[in-house]
């Protein structure tokens, strides 16, 4: 034991303390004897030297714009929210944002306003300005002059999921408590969550909202992530025309797959219900028209037009002659009025008699000229185009939001790497970067057994 000991010293340890049964413990199988029988040593357990253990290092779950590390660089310094709202409440002024002035510089970059906006802070628009009004929802998201159909659907989707809404929306924020004229968006870019500040000036004319707004005129989150979405690219002219998946990706971190619809797969609706049940988003759009922008169909869609879809359903029918089920999407357009489907299970058709009262309250049937209706999935796949779907990642949802069904969740690996010259970089199609090759050895066609997405 005392040559243990004088073992301990020598390396520094001499403060380390030991009863007697650990020393005989360590000697004894430091001369290669058992010394203790095995129910002794589950027992015994070596004295450690701190106390208690260190706290854990808490996550960083965002980076801030211009932050190192956040892949993006704003135009000005590292703009903290907190930070700033707390020195703009002690000095009594209201956050003006120099990276993003309240002027034409930022909406347009490649020509010159036609007109001068007028930028208004929502108390200056109207008596009492809410963040939410009643929570948010689908219906909180109506288009503008600015054709960027394609993050409204985006965002309207965003809304089915109060988590991960909240994840690009914090809620410490209002325009009563601590309201400093600022106000914050979390926005996923390049493998990390990017923490975006605005001033709450919004461009106006005659008094109104140019650009994205609420359908209740008092109720601002969309029009400020709009804001807070234009600036991270540059402007709100860098909005117009995109994809929705890009967005639906941006508010998730998830991963998108794509589906030309002439050319779907026979269990395309199987995919549509899987991908309702682990809360992805989902958006569909008809080919435009090259010779007319934005044309409507005879049955009332547009074409070239972002839509989001909000519900996949087998629907209970019963009809004189039969009774079933019929596979049904719920389907809704970002500019929130009478533009809608006008073929069957339209608002008001006369296909809604065979469906069961009781299916219909499930459901939340409504005939409101709000933009959002049904189809068969039959006829979704022949009026519409291409499917878009994001899939959540694995962090994004937690079980008891999935009915306990631990199937549902999706599971993900990720690998990191970097562009090296020479090495790994890559540039145009004939000489792309390097690239994973992944090869499925036993592959099983049946996905209720599972499914990979790469």
């Amino acid at each position: 034991m005392d040559f243990l000991r004088a073992g301990l010293k020598s390396f520094g340890l001499g403060g380390f303390k030991m009863d007697d049964t650990t020393a005989n413990l360590v000697a004894n199988f430091a001369s290669g004897g058992i010394g203790m029988a095995l129910d002794q040593i589950s027992r015994t357990s070596l004295p450690s030297r701190r106390k208690d253990p260190p706290p854990p290092r808490p996550p960083c779950p965002f980076k801030v714009l211009g932050e190192k590390g956040a892949g993006i660089k704003g135009r000005q310094n590292v703009q903290d929210f907190v930070q700033i709202r707390d020195s703009c409440l002690q000095n009594g002024t209201l956050f003006e944002d120099a990276s993003f002035p309240a002027d034409n510089s930022s909406i347009y970059y490649s020509r010159r306003s036609a007109r001068d906006f007028v930028w208004l802070r929502p108390t200056e628009i109207v008596e009492d300005p809410q963040l939410f009004v009643e929570g948010a929802s689908r219906f909180d998201v109506q288009q503008g002059e600015l054709g960027d159909c394609w993050l409204l659907a985006a965002m309207a989707s965003l809304t089915l999921n109060p988590k991960l809404f909240h994840q690009v929306v914090p809620e410490d924020q209002s325009f009563t408590d601590n309201y400093a004229g600022i106000f914050h968006f979390r926005i996923w870019q390049y493998g990390t969550w990017v923490d975006v500040v605005v001033d709450d000036r919004l461009p106006t004319c005659d008094g109104k909202l140019v650009f994205l707004q609420s359908q209740t005129k008092n109720e601002f989150w969309s029009a400020l992530l709009e804001k807070a979405y234009a600036k991270l690219h540059g402007g709100y002219e860098a909005l117009k025309g995109g994809t929705t998946c890009e967005a639906m990706e941006d508010f998730t971190g998830g991963v998108s797959e794509m589906y030309e619809l002439n050319q779907a797969p026979p269990n395309l609706f199987k995919i549509l219900l899987k991908a309702h049940e682990r809360s992805s988003l989902m958006s569909c759009a008809i080919e435009p028209d090259p010779d007319q922008l934005e044309a409507e169909t005879p049955l009332g869609l547009i074409k070239g037009h972002a839509y989001s879809i909000t519900s996949v359903k087998m629907m209970d029918i019963r009809t004189p002659r039969m009774s079933g089920q019929i596979p049904m999407i719920r389907i809704r357009n970002p500019w929130g009025n009478e533009a809608e489907w006008k073929g069957a299970w339209s608002d008001q058709s006369p296909e809604w008699q065979f469906i069961p009262e009781d299916e219909k309250e499930e459901v939340g049937l409504t005939f409101d000229r709000d933009g959002e209706f049904w189809m068969s999935f039959r006829d979704f796949s022949a009026q519409y185009s291409r499917l878009e779907i994001v899939n959540l990642n694995a962090d994004s949802l937690e079980e008891e939001e999935l009915s306990g069904d631990h199937s549902k969740r999706w599971s993900a690996n990720e690998f990191a790497g970097n562009w090296v010259k020479g090495a790994s970089a890559g540039g145009c199609r004939n000489h792309l970067g390097m690239l994973f090759y992944i090869s499925l050895s036993s592959l099983r066609i049946n996905c209720d057994r599972g499914s990979l997405t790469i």
